[in-house]
């Protein structure tokens, strides 16, 4: 397999109430591009990495609630993390799409990055961290 396909297959698959803004969070945050999009799922792909955001069936997403604004789902078992070249396009992007990004106060330096915190327009908690200039 070439180095190309190996980097490519890294991804997450995101089951979602609301594709559409759920799409748009990760495009948008990731800068992502949508290489196709069905009524079921979107693959989004981009530096490396998809994303797959795939709708939940209707009968099982309205039994579903989402606060406005989305409370983080802070007990799941995994927080995805992404690598991102500027947090403060990314805190744009999550105004933008409903999401939401803690404050820059909150970040924390590790290896080498500076990390942070959020959730997509659905709760689910995301990871993104970019190059600490200082380290």
């Amino acid at each position: 397999m070439s180095d190309s396909l190996n980097a490519r297959l890294q991804g997450l698959v995101v089951f979602a109430k609301s594709k559409d803004k759920v799409s748009a969070f990760y495009q948008q945050t990731l800068g992502l591009t949508a290489q196709e999009s069905e009524p079921t799922h979107d693959l989004l792909v981009g530096s490396g990495q998809e994303v797959v955001v795939h709708a939940i069936s209707k009968r099982y997403a309205d039994s579903i609630e989402i606060a406005s604004p989305p409370k983080p789902r802070e007990d799941a078992a995994m927080k995805p993390t992404f690598v991102v070249a500027d947090l403060a396009q990314v805190r744009a992007a999550v105004k933008r799409t409903g999401g939401f990004l803690k404050p820059v106060k909150q970040a924390w330096r590790f290896r080498g990055m500076i990390v942070l915190d959020g959730w997509d327009p659905e709760g689910n908690v995301v990871q993104f961290k970019q190059v600490d200039p200082e380290a």
